[in-house]
């Protein structure tokens, strides 16, 4: 973690002149370029900005300081400009880097957000000065002490829990992370009208349903990538799983109404394309929900078939070239040495094994599929 020192550093025209002399710079370089003045500290910044280009565009351009675990832990700004929250005020329970924070306070008129270590206070209240961003206030305080003494309302309360054990270990169960959100929920059911709760990727949506009776949750992906599972208490549309890829669109489903497609005869011969949902559907498991009618598909982890290209999916489509039953012996005499990006869903042989048994080699254009259909296991190549 940064010192105060080290921040302090930081802000003086001196380094943040020479962080934006060798922005574009190898980090190495510049860490072993004598003729720079602190520059560690310069070659510390100038490699996380480097990151920050594409996950913190904003704070890239702003050249705000960036602590190493800080942004390790913080929300892309895409995935906090997706948020769905807005109003008059909201508290932060976790700013961190302040990435959520950010974005918040451009939906609502007052954001208080709450940091417990007082240089990375310090840090966030400089980068809002730098992105211009006037109605965040930071306060530094433990998130639980804060709530247990709050005698303001907010609209909404959003809470990014810290996922680190003491050992580094990532923790899911939100009990386990810090603050505990379950705890502290009566308190903050007192404070807030709607509270909204950024769990784990690893987090199963429906301990969120067991958790809270007046809930509903959101997967959001990027680039077939779960990033975030959110959990939205006291909304009026409560019992409600949606499924969100960035760029590819939503799919939501009342709880109560989630349908169990019949199981469909696999009909090899007539298939034209495979559709490879987005990871957020199957997360939600709402891939066969959202794909019936579209594609025929046997698993939540599998693939859909279709003999039309389907419209409105949300996932991949790829044109089938030949479907068959996965024999590794043929395939070594086709393609032995070829490369091929190898996907596979619902397929027990791993990639590993799949090349060493198959003589293909990952990368490439051209693309193979496996998966299990019933007790038959395929292979489909794609063109």
């Amino acid at each position: 973690m940064i010192t105060l020192e080290q921040y302090q550093l930081l802000c003086t025209e001196e380094v943040r002149m020479a962080i934006d002399a060798n922005i574009s710079r190898d980090a190495l370089e510049v860490a072993l370029d004598k003729r720079i003045a602190h520059a560690a500290e310069v070659a510390t910044q100038v490699k996380y900005l480097g990151r920050a280009q594409k996950k913190l565009p904003s704070y890239y351009e702003a050249r705000c300081i960036i602590p190493s675990l800080a942004f390790e832990q913080s929300s892309s700004e895409e995935c906090a400009a997706h948020k769905p929250l807005s109003g008059g005020s909201v508290l932060d329970l976790t700013c961190g880097l302040g990435v959520d924070a950010l974005y918040l306070s451009r939906k609502f008129e007052r954001v208080v957000t709450i940091e417990r270590n007082e240089v990375l206070a310090e840090v966030a209240r400089e980068n809002f000065r730098r992105l211009g961003a006037e109605n965040i206030e930071v306060v530094c305080a433990d998130s639980a002490e804060f709530v247990a003494t709050c005698d303001d309302h907010f609209d909404w309360c959003y809470a990014d829990p810290d996922r680190r054990g003491a050992k580094g270990e990532k923790l899911v169960r939100l009990e386990d992370c810090s603050p505990d959100m379950v705890a502290l929920m009566p308190r903050l059911r007192s404070i807030a009208e709607r509270v909204c709760i950024k769990a784990s990727p690893m987090f199963d949506v429906e301990e969120a349903l067991r958790l809270f009776d007046d809930c509903s949750v959101e997967v959001v992906s990027l680039g077939d990538e779960c990033k975030e599972v959110l959990i939205y208490i006291g909304e009026k549309d409560q019992r409600q799983i949606t499924a969100t890829a960035l760029g590819l669109g939503s799919y939501t489903k009342d709880t109560n109404t989630i349908p169990a497609p019949p199981t469909p005869e696999f009909r090899g011969e007539e298939y034209r394309w495979l559709v490879q949902p987005d990871v957020a559907l199957q997360k939600c498991r709402l891939a066969r929900a959202h794909l019936a009618g579209k594609a025929d598909i046997w698993s939540e982890n599998g693939y859909g078939f279709a003999t039309e290209r389907p419209e409105g999916v949300i996932g991949r489509i790829y044109e089938i070239e030949q479907i068959e039953p996965f024999d590794p012996k043929r395939l070594k005499r086709e393609m032995k040495g070829q490369k091929r990006q190898i996907f596979k869903r619902d397929f027990p042989i791993s990639t590993e094994r799949l090349t060493a048994m198959t003589g293909l080699k990952e990368g490439g254009t051209k693309k193979i599929a496996f998966t299990t259909i019933g007790s038959n296991f395929l292979s489909i190549r794609l063109k």
